[in-house]
């Protein structure tokens, strides 16, 4: 039992650094696409990208989550010529599949941007990104095998690389293009991302070629592909429930832009200033709200098969450890960087993207985004269950109740009504995924942790906008006045978690324990 946790730890550790890196590395390069491009240029960019993530999850029909768990097990029992049998019916399908669906979208570019662009300069950027679909696909089913090989280290340096080359490629095709106008730079923008996932792909390929499954004598495509019929069915059984969340994520993210600025055309205002708007929301406060998650996206890739070790061994003690785990992580994490970005808002637009009218929409989502820092968690544990139904219905719900959100608040209140309607969407799915998990295994847990931490974050906040204004008094320039108030504000938190005794330094194995 120790080294499936050491196992689970180690791997959301790797895959918590990486993800540190590349949220840096990313957030530096959209800093300086969103001070090149403008918010008009940024939501030119915002319009071309979600048709590229519904043609990925279609290709990828779950893949990935299929291919870790079933080359863990047929590894576990030693069966090689089952691993490599599991690469090529994956690498045929999603083969097969990308290319098809790429070149559908190649030639029929002109006729799908007709129909869900509303500012047509964002054409040029759809046509950049659509060849990245096939990359990505063969990417997906290699990172499946490292992830069940457990070779987190391999995901990691490949996600780094790609993150690095994308940063030298925005820079250097942003800036060629810029003087031909702002579509042709988004166009440029979206095609290093193309040139990056291509370099992490090699790499993925050169390291499976040194550490992966060996060919054997005799073994050819045509013989796996043959014999793969039983293989492709255990691949589809889990990932085409899989498939079906992200097809409809993916489809609701292509027309989210749509159905934004066709809710602020109805509130009066213009499809220019509508395009800004919306990159103002999707492109400057949309990267502050995510970038504290990445602790626990890596945390939940690996919490999906420790909760399922656990099911399948019924071990209730384990499996609501794991979840306590898990939660508490949010918890830590979810809770200063709400105050952060609530009450540093307009500071932190101003000086990342120099755009203060972005504060305002940070400022409303903040609250509701709380709740966003346990639903990546939430998530896995149900897929982790095999309740992966229940996430797509609860997804489809969620969705539906934010569509009509965003239209009706946005329609009356502009922009600022679409970031209600968003934050109302957040705070439904993760409140259904929990109702789920509780029905299922039930819930324990005390409020007793989250008044104290409630207490805590009250004083940071009040510590911290004390703070603020006394060094702006002080005439201390803005940058240096926010980055003091901040660390000031997260001492305070910390030491009042230590002082209430909800953050315990003495227990080796919950780094932060709640009883809940």
């Amino acid at each position: 039992m120790t080294q499936p946790g050491q196992s689970f730890m180690r791997g959301t550790l790797v895959l918590s650094a990486a993800a540190f890196i590349n949220r840096i590395l990313g957030f530096i390069s959209g800093m300086y696409i969103a001070r090149v491009l403008g918010a008009e240029g940024i939501g030119l960019l915002m319009m071309a990208h979600p048709l590229v993530p519904l043609v990925i999850t279609i290709t990828e029909l779950g893949l990935p989550v299929a291919i870790s768990k079933l080359v863990a097990e047929a590894s576990a029992r030693g069966e090689r010529m089952k691993v490599r049998r599991i690469l090529h019916v994956s690498l045929a399908v999603t083969g097969v599949l990308s290319v098809t669906l790429t070149t559908v979208s190649l030639l029929g570019s002109e006729w799908i941007a007709s129909i869900l662009l509303s500012d047509q300069r964002a054409y040029y950027a759809m046509l950049a990104i659509t060849p990245i679909a096939p990359i990505v696909a063969v990417s997906a089913v290699l990172k499946g095998y490292f992830r069940g090989m457990q070779q987190m280290k391999t995901i990691a340096a490949s996600d780094v690389l790609e993150h690095t080359v994308q940063i030298a490629c925005v820079l250097a095709l942003v800036h060629l293009l810029l003087p031909y106008g702002i579509a042709y730079a988004a166009a440029g923008a979206m095609a290093a991302s193309v040139v990056s996932e291509a370099i992490s792909l090699l790499f993925l390929m050169a390291s499976y070629k040194l550490y992966g499954e060996k060919k054997t004598p005799g073994e050819t495509w045509s013989s796996h592909l043959k014999h793969g019929r039983s293989t492709l069915g255990e691949l589809m059984q889990i990932g085409l429930p899989t498939t079906g969340h992200g097809v409809i994520q993916s489809l609701y993210s292509t027309f989210q832009p749509l159905l934004i600025t066709t809710s602020l055309a109805l509130a009066g205002i213009g499809t220019a200033l509508a395009t800004k708007q919306f990159g103002l929301l999707a492109g400057y406060a949309f990267p502050l709200l995510f970038m504290p998650s990445f602790i626990t996206q890596s945390l939940s890739t690996a919490l999906i098969p420790a909760i399922g070790e656990a099911a399948a061994n019924k071990n209730s003690l384990l499996m609501h450890e794991r979840m306590n785990q898990a939660l508490s992580l949010g918890l830590l994490i979810g809770a200063p960087a709400t105050v952060i970005l609530f009450e540093w808002a307009t500071p932190l637009t101003t000086l990342v993207y120099n755009a203060p009218e972005a504060g305002l929409l940070l400022k409303i989502l903040a609250p509701m985004f709380f709740l966003h820092y346990f639903d990546a968690p939430l998530h896995a544990i149900l897929l982790g269950l095999g309740r992966a139904r229940a996430t797509l219905w609860n997804y489809v719900v969620a969705t539906a109740f934010k569509a009509v959100s965003i239209f009706v608040f946005g329609s009356q209140f502009g922009i600022n009504g679409v970031a209600f309607g968003i934050g109302i969407g957040i705070v439904m799915q993760t409140l259904l995924n929990f109702f789920s998990i509780s029905s299922s295994i039930g819930f324990y847990w005390s409020i007793r942790p989250y008044v104290k931490v409630g207490i805590c974050m009250m004083l940071m906040a009040i510590g911290g906008h004390w703070t603020f204004d006394y060094l702006n008094a002080q005439g201390l320039p803005l940058l240096w006045s926010v980055i003091a108030s901040i660390v000031c504000s997260l001492l305070l938190y910390f030491a009042a978690l230590v002082l209430t005794g909800t953050l315990n330094w003495k227990s080796a194995r919950h780094r932060f324990s709640i009883p809940w």
